[in-house]
């Protein structure tokens, strides 16, 4: 009897956390990706400038000759499903797909990773792709960015619907509503599984309108005096264009302070997804001539991040600008989980310098792009799928919607909800969780991929938390005895100018291990003293060093 091939469902990243979304369809060794994202470092990942997913199983399978990729189709243009197009590039040579202004954001990453000739392909929604042995077809879907795709994946056991990012926006900004009809069409022919966005599984009722901000930006910008600062996110291009309206109603003109909003801007307004009449935008330089009444300066940097503009600017590190007295900044996103504390700091940063800072729930100045319940019920009312996959959320959002998937009526049995790695085995009939392959994050810090690990970012956690102290041994290599006191150097546990009787300590310590060592490893004897004696007198860990020099 002939084995029964199986469609295989691999998340590489997107379930159980936000960000750094990417999945892998593969059909008897055929394959696609969906979406190449990264994830903004939690406040614990020290030094970490992002994250991206680990694909090193699908390079291994490929090299191993057991997988084609056929395509990598990116949903639309946000980072967390963008932004590791030049890694993934780096080791997956396959064809990207995407929508004109996704390809034209991806580009812009693509030229700067050093794959310049890669070819990219550009389709509108409602285009359909044959790649291998799926049959794609795209769907238009309202989210926080313009022309965003959902997927029908025809496959040789059936139809899987992947809904991507969505919130069903009856009134969007850019005009273009839900694509409904297909959604149900796709019901009738009968949907085998849906894998759906569960960012929001958690909140009741409907995701605001886009179009709800602008009654928020025009009070904004009606009462402020001075200049107003809005952050948001770089792709996040309606947005940009609301605040562009509001600048124009109320006579102000618009700087851009950021590399990658610049660029992002650029591309939309080639594109024509942005209008911005070119009276309209001003040079950071110019911005800082004018009066604060007559300006508005769009900024990065709505998590917290340090090295954004926002983050400069409340830590009083920006080259061109600083925050003055009377400035209104407006946060227009809401913080990714993790990043709560970030958001905050930032926030009273910038209150400290004199800015009056405007965010939700204050006003209704950022709404969501992700689905709240009632359109959850929705979809799932829309397309009826025989299985359900939970995606794009942590653990708890992927919980709440498998529960909202069985309030409707969908059996237990028939949803999978796994984590990153963790396969799903489909056929006509059925639905298996498999085996977990390798994976999990992957970081980047500077020009380093995938080098720092879990050893690394413990010892920058302790670093951080307990500091280091090193001690400089100068060993006669004839008598074995010391030439003169070691010399103690510390950052991050105390302040040695504070702490001579300590010094004083730790340098008779080291005479005393020095005294009566007979043989062995000298270096680490000192090392082990030396940490005992710190948390001993101070309750504390520092990383201890001994540097042993015989002359």
């Amino acid at each position: 009897m002939t084995k029964q091939k199986k469609l295989r469902i691999l998340p590489l990243g997107g379930l159980g956390e936000i960000g750094k979304n990417m999945m892998l369809l593969d059909y008897d060794g055929q394959g696609i990706i969906i979406d190449v994202g990264i994830m903004f470092p939690e406040n614990d990942m020290l030094g970490i400038d992002y994250i991206i997913p680990d694909f090193q199983y699908v390079i291994d399978q490929m090299q191993q000759e057991n997988l084609t990729i056929h395509g990598i189709i990116v949903t639309h243009g946000h980072e967390d499903h963008t932004g590791a197009i030049g890694h993934v590039l780096d080791g997956i040579h396959a064809p990207v797909y995407a929508t004109s202004l996704t390809a034209g954001l991806l580009e812009v990453k693509i030229k700067q990773s050093g794959h310049r000739d890669h070819p990219l392909h550009v389709f509108k929604a409602g285009d359909v792709l044959e790649l291998g042995p799926f049959r794609v077809e795209t769907f238009h879907v309202c989210h926080s960015i313009p022309d965003g795709v959902g997927l029908g994946i025809n496959t040789p056991v059936g139809l899987v619907v992947h809904s991507s990012d969505f919130k069903f926006d009856h009134t969007p900004v850019d005009g273009w509503p839900p694509d409904f009809a297909k959604l149900a069409e796709f019901s009738q022919r009968g949907v085998l599984a849906l894998l759906a966005d569960s960012t929001n599984a958690d909140r009741a009722g409907w995701t605001p309108s886009e179009t709800v901000i602008d009654q928020a930006f025009d009070e904004v910008f009606r009462a402020a005096k001075g200049r107003i600062i809005v952050a948001t996110f770089a792709s996040l291009i309606s947005r940009i264009q609301q605040v562009a309206r509001a600048a124009q109603r109320y006579g102000r003109q618009m700087a851009i302070a950021g590399y990658s909003m610049n660029e992002y801007i650029k591309v939309a307004r080639t594109l024509g997804y942005l209008d911005l009449p070119q009276d309209l935008i001003v040079s950071v330089e110019q911005a800082n001539k004018m009066p604060p009444e007559q300006v508005v300066i769009m900024a990065t940097g709505t998590q917290g991040e340090p090295s954004a503009v926002l983050g400069r600017l409340a830590w009083g590190r920006h080259r061109q600008l600083e925050i003055q007295q009377g400035d209104t900044v407006v946060m227009s996103a809401h913080p990714i989980p993790g990043n709560e504390e970030l958001v905050s700091r930032t926030i009273n940063k910038l209150i400290q310098r004199g800015a009056h800072v405007i965010y939700d729930p204050i006003a209704s100045v950022h709404v969501s792009g992700h689905a709240s319940r009632e359109e959850l019920k929705l979809l799932h009312n829309l397309v009826r799928p025989k299985f359900f996959i939970p995606v794009h959320g942590e653990l708890r959002h992927l919980h709440q919607h498998s529960q909202l998937a069985q309030e409707l009526g969908l059996p237990a049995e028939n949803i999978a909800i796994v984590e990153n790695g963790t396969e799903i085995l489909l056929t006509a009939d059925t639905l298996e969780v498999g085996e977990r392959v390798p994976g999990g994050y992957v970081f980047v810090d500077g020009k380093g991929v995938g080098d720092v690990g879990p050893i690394v970012m413990h010892d920058r956690e302790i670093l951080a938390r307990d500091g280091f102290l090193n001690a400089l041994v100068l060993i006669n290599k004839a008598t074995g005895e010391l030439i003169e006191s070691p010399e103690i150097i510390s950052r991050g546990f105390v302040f040695l100018r504070d702490a001579e009787d300590l010094i004083e300590m730790a340098q008779n310590l080291i005479g005393d291990v020095v005294a009566r060592h007979k043989k062995g490893n000298l270096t680490k004897e000192i090392e082990d003293a030396l940490y005992k004696m710190c948390y001993n007198e101070t309750k504390r860990r520092p990383m201890t060093f001994a540097f042993v020099r015989e002359v």
